[in-house]
């Protein structure tokens, strides 16, 4: 049955993956198609291959980190859905610690992807909602001078401290070595994408729990 269930994942993961990523190449192929205008194959050929040697690492970065914690199927859904370090791997991250289930578990797995399913519906809900709502109103509250600017600039940071604080509580022996090593990669390199510095600082965490497991300090 478990053997099933991951290939049943796997095979929809990828059709869908593949899926959403012929229709995000559609939309500009159709509408180089409809105004009769296409890009210069050298052109684009040069601007992608900078983009590519930009992006290739974090991508495969972003597959090795995200999947032990999200687990298969809630790795593939995040990957279709997008905005996975700002939604989707807190949702799933919260849903098992409240669910008092571990990552990359069959109950992990099962709790994360019905979490990410049900975030994945309820934004895309409160999305069009909130275009519908306050679209009119949107322009003066995130306008220069309007008090409400400053909440919307701190949203993610908020989001990441209430999260981060239940976990550095319960795991405080954890935390000085990924945070410090953290703030050393940003030191000196400030431009880095999240996606490589969310795996450098997992590796340093995964170390410091190693080290601190054989000084029998955990």
């Amino acid at each position: 049955m478990q053997k099933n269930y991951f290939d049943r994942v796997h095979r929809w993961g990828i059709l869908w993956n593949i899926g959403a990523l012929l229709m995000l190449l559609a939309i500009p192929v159709a509408i180089s198609m409809y105004l009769g205008v296409w890009p210069e194959l050298k052109v684009l050929g040069s601007v992608l291959s900078k983009l590519m040697l930009l992006y290739w690492v974090t991508a495969v970065i972003e597959v090795i980190t995200y999947v032990p914690m999200l687990g298969a199927g809630g790795t593939y859904l995040s990957f279709v859905t997008g905005n996975i370090t700002n939604l989707k791997l807190p949702v799933g991250l919260a849903a098992m610690e409240n669910a008092k289930v571990r990552a990359n578990t069959e109950e992990g797995e099962v709790i994360s992807t019905i979490a990410i399913g049900v975030s994945s519906i309820t934004t895309t809900v409160i999305i069009a909602v909130g275009v519908l709502a306050f679209s009119p109103v949107l322009p003066l509250i995130t306008a220069e001078g309007s008090a409400f600017k400053p909440a919307f600039e701190w949203v993610l940071p908020a989001l990441f401290g209430a999260l981060g604080a239940s976990y550095f509580a319960k795991h405080w022996k954890l935390v000085p070595l990924p945070v410090i090593v953290g703030v050393i990669v940003l030191i000196f390199s400030p431009t880095m994408g999240v996606g490589t510095l969310m795996f450098v600082t997992i590796v340093a965490a995964v170390a410091g729990a190693f080290g601190l497991y054989k000084a029998k300090k955990l």
